[in-house]
């Protein structure tokens, strides 16, 4: 049998691809606990290192994540896929679990509140700092990137944004969907679109930190995306999806999620 270094296999052209998935040894995981989750696709870059860090304090825990649109999930959930613990962009499909006798009340939890900007590439002409949401209606701008609003919180609130902002009307045309903020994100950096409203945390992750420029969207101009997870009822092993939901919610954890961008109440004075 080979030793206890854990093998993951990714997949991951950029920022296009959804899964991250641990392949533990079956005969090995049926001896330790094991996690699998379900994650916001907005989460990619902050779950991988959450993830690392729990692996340090519980090494004997096998964790295997996935990645996608919280409604989508959603809709997987209500039919019981199989995942341990969701955590989603909008915390309303956490609580719809609860409410359907799909997840544990007793382990509902929020873990940040969500915040858009609009990017742009860095070799963008578009002086996106300056322009704000009129950067939108650039005459260099063709496409607009945003997540789709059917099923992925940072789309509704993308949507509601531009419409608070008086631009949605001007530019609806011009939207492309991605399936996710991850693929928002993609379109933009692969040249898809000229500009897209994302998740503030992935413009924060290393893969566009340094190739993006950005403009924070007033938090007031959207609904509050209150993000949060929930245990499902037919965990596999609710003691090792309690142990990471408590080290994502402990100090660690914590630190971890503020430093990519998510925050509680009291934790900025922004809020």
């Amino acid at each position: 049998m080979r030793s206890g270094l854990k093998k993951i296999c990714v997949a991951l052209p950029t920022l296009a691809a959804l899964v991250c998935a641990d392949c533990a040894h079956p005969a090995r995981a049926a001896k330790q606990g094991t996690v699998r989750v379900a994650a916001a696709g907005d989460l990619k870059f902050t779950m991988s290192e959450i993830v690392e860090a729990f692996r340090r304090e519980r090494p004997a825990v096998e964790v295997s994540v996935t990645y996608g649109s919280s409604g989508n999930f959603y809709a997987q959930l209500s039919n019981r896929a199989p995942f341990d613990i969701f955590f989603s962009a909008d915390v309303d499909y956490p609580r719809r679990l609860v409410r359907q006798g799909l997840a544990l009340a007793d382990s509902e939890f929020l873990y940040g509140v969500g915040r858009l900007v609009v990017w742009v590439p860095r070799i963008s002409p578009i002086e996106v700092e300056k322009l704000g949401i009129q950067a939108l209606l650039s005459p260099s701008v063709r496409r607009i990137a945003i997540a789709n609003p059917r099923h992925a919180p940072y789309g509704r609130a993308a949507e509601a944004a531009m419409k608070s902002l008086g631009v949605y009307d001007r530019t609806k045309d011009r939207l492309v969907l991605g399936d996710s903020v991850m693929q928002t994100a993609q379109f933009v950096e692969s040249g898809g679109a000229q500009v897209g409203i994302i998740s503030y945390s992935l413009a924060l992750a290393p893969p566009l930190r340094d190739k993006g420029r950005f403009w924070e969207v007033p938090i007031d101009a959207y609904p509050r995306r209150e993000q949060g997870g929930v245990i499902l009822s037919w965990a596999q092993d609710r003691p090792a999806a309690e142990a990471l939901r408590d080290f994502v919610l402990g100090e660690g954890g914590r630190a971890i999620l503020r430093r990519h961008g998510f925050r509680l109440q009291g934790e900025d004075h922004g809020f």
